[in-house]
């Protein structure tokens, strides 16, 4: 009985203690609950443009919908999302895009490109979108998709080539009508060039150039890249289909040959130092990338290869998934360029996906041993499922048709066709 009591009066001292300095200050619980509502995320929904917080929010949330109910590239598209809904609560403070905007990209100003600045003054994903500033992020991810990619199909059929290079058409194609003087577009140069990467289905390339030619569309093109490389699915078939007859799309194809080790090795090595040899703009894309498939393919480094497959290239999965997504402010998102941003990204992606399908119909002119041109398709970047489109569309044709392996010759070219061409972009624009 005597402990309880202690206890109690314990608990009464420690109570009292905290209540003495309150009373003192003459506190008012009814000015506190008023400053303390007030300073509350949702009253700023209500205050001004904060509606346009909300809607970027919902977005957000049915961007997280397709990622996890409809598994639509659920890796990017997911931590993207979620990045969306961060940035636009207001009051959060994570991520700062004025500071970005106006201080940061203002030529001749006292913060231009200081990175300790943002270090010292911005918030978590500020920290964060450094790596996206300085073109790290998407150079680490090539890394990790050349250490997970076979590119023996490549090899082992090197007419996939121009399948790949065809496939790109899209990119130039709207870069050049985009950045016509036309009052529908009303689009620069390097913003032309930033939405034209779009058409090859590539984020990390998209986020790479846009990042150096037109960092206030990050958000939108971003949205658009990711969200059209989910949709090649939805996209691309009806496309396939239009362009194609039946009996085309029953076209069956030799079994590839084996393709050693020799060449698997030799062929990274020898594609780094052509292609910057070219066009040096590309260098550190097509570095990373076939950095990392030589890795894989020479078997002495096994822990680094599986290192960029999965750890390292997961958490840079992450940190670009939260900035990218970040930078899609109401401010920046809500207008009618990312309306713009979204109608010219389709076509782009459409035009890429039905070049690579006419170049195969036209190499058929002077083919002896024919390919099926659903495979040109693939010629986008969207590794693996752009080829797995072309496997699905072929066995619907033909069941015991099996095209995926051809597929994926393109689509490994795409990859490094998109990677050229904004290494060709950048060196014009830059």
């Amino acid at each position: 009985m005597q402990t309880k009591n202690f206890k109690r009066l314990f608990v009464f001292a420690v109570l009292l203690l905290f209540a003495l300095p309150i009373m003192a200050a003459d506190f008012s619980l009814g000015e506190s609950l008023k400053k303390f509502t007030s300073e509350m995320g949702f009253a700023a929904f209500f205050a001004g443009e904060g509606w346009k917080n909300f809607v970027m929010i919902a977005i957000g949330c049915f961007l997280l919908y397709l990622a996890i109910k409809k598994k639509y590239e659920p890796l990017l598209l997911l931590p993207i999302a979620f990045g969306m809904i961060l940035t636009n609560l207001p009051g959060a403070g994570l991520f700062d895009s004025e500071m970005w905007n106006n201080e940061f990209l203002k030529e001749g100003g006292e913060h231009y490109h200081d990175y300790g600045y943002i270090m010292a003054h911005g918030g978590l994903l500020d920290i964060l979108y450094i790596g996206v500033k300085a073109g790290v992020y998407p150079c680490l991810i090539f890394l990790g998709v050349g250490a997970m990619t076979d590119f023996g199909p490549l090899i082992a059929n090197p007419k996939s080539l121009l399948l790949g290079a065809a496939a790109q058409i899209g990119i130039f194609a709207t870069f050049l009508v985009t950045q016509m003087d036309l009052p529908i577009f009303g689009f620069t140069q390097a913003q032309a060039a930033s939405i034209g990467i779009i058409g090859g289905a590539d984020g990390p390339t998209a986020i790479f150039l846009t990042s150096k030619l037109a960092p206030e569309l990050l958000g939108p093109i971003a949205v658009a890249a990711y969200s059209y490389m989910a949709l090649v699915p939805v996209i691309q078939p009806p496309i396939m289909r239009l362009l194609t007859t039946d009996s085309v799309r029953k076209n069956s194809m030799k079994q590839l040959r084996t393709v050693s080790k020799k060449e698997k090795i030799l062929f990274p090595i020898i594609v780094a130092i052509i292609v910057s040899l070219i066009v040096p703009s590309a260098a550190t894309l097509i570095g990373c990338l076939m950095l990392g498939n030589l890795m894989k393919e020479s078997g002495v480094v096994e822990r680094l290869s599986k290192a960029a497959q999965n750890e390292l290239n997961n958490i840079v999965v992450i940190c670009l998934g939260l900035t990218v997504g970040a930078t899609a402010t109401a401010t920046s998102f809500l207008n009618f360029q990312t309306v713009g941003i979204l109608c010219v990204g389709i076509v782009a992606f459409g035009i890429g996906s039905a070049s690579g399908v006419i170049m195969a119909k036209v190499m058929n002119l002077f083919l002896k041993e024919k390919i099926n041109p659903l495979i040109g398709s693939a010629g986008v970047s969207a590794v693996p499922m752009a080829a797995r489109v072309s496997q699905m569309e072929g066995a619907k044709a033909d069941s015991r048709n099996f095209l995926l392996m051809h597929a994926m010759g393109p689509n490994v070219a795409g990859v490094i066709g998109s990677a050229v061409a904004a290494g060709i972009l950048l060196s014009f624009l830059g």
